[in-house]
């Protein structure tokens, strides 16, 4: 079509026609959006309670499979002397094919006390750097002191600055990090319960139990 051919009025038909097909275009596209948006409304609604069921359910049976070791737990801290630090027990059926832990996620934390101890061995080891050696075992023990983006001590960096402060036997090294470790008040976040299995094979496999898992 060539709309050098066309009248004025021709040209403002085909004008109106377009702007006619533009907005039809875009109700279109408005409505199949509303329709869309409405679809994700029900399928939320429709979904949700569902989803809350499950935690529900879930939840109740994690705390009555919490309960029902809980006796095994007290007996086991008596019979075999197990700490009340420890942060997860195991249980196995006699034939070993099925495997039950819970424990409790904890988040490490210290009390204010942690930098009385920090700052006791800093200025222990300010006067050690005689010579090489000495530098090199300064620069080791700043870096086991050193905190993680959280401004938290790692339990295993400590572990290795007590077998430093062992080695030296230095007293006021070994009291500092004596008051570090007492500082130690580990939070408990959450806690969990792990089952697994063995397949025929031998090995053991997990037991899906969250949402992202089964």
């Amino acid at each position: 079509m060539d709309l050098k051919n066309l009248t004025s009025e021709q040209r403002k038909a085909l004008l109106e026609q377009l702007k006619a097909e533009e907005i039809a275009e875009a109700q279109r596209k408005k409505d199949d959006q509303e329709a869309y948006k409405s679809l994700v409304d029900e399928t939320v609604k429709k979904a949700f309670p569902k989803l809350i069921g499950i935690s529900e359910k879930l939840a109740k049976n994690k705390a009555d499979i919490r309960e029902a070791f809980r006796k095994a737990i007290e007996i086991k801290k008596e019979v075999y002397g197990v700490k009340d630090l420890q942060q997860s027990h195991t249980f196995s059926d006699a034939q070993g094919q099925f495997k039950i832990t819970i424990g409790v996620y904890t988040i490490d934390n210290y009390d204010d006390t942690v930098d009385v101890g920090i700052l006791m061995v800093r200025e222990c080891i300010t006067g050690l750097g005689k010579d090489d050696d000495s530098k090199a075992l300064i620069e080791t023990i700043l870096k086991l002191l050193s905190k993680d983006k959280k401004g938290t001590l790692k339990p295993s960096r400590v572990l290795q600055l007590e077998q430093l402060a062992n080695r030296l036997g230095n007293e006021t090294f070994l009291e500092g990090v004596r008051i570090i470790k007492d500082a130690y008040k580990p939070l408990e976040s959450k806690s969990f319960v792990r089952a697994e299995y063995k397949d025929e094979n031998g090995s053991w496999v997990n037991v899906p139990l969250g949402m992202t898992e089964a």
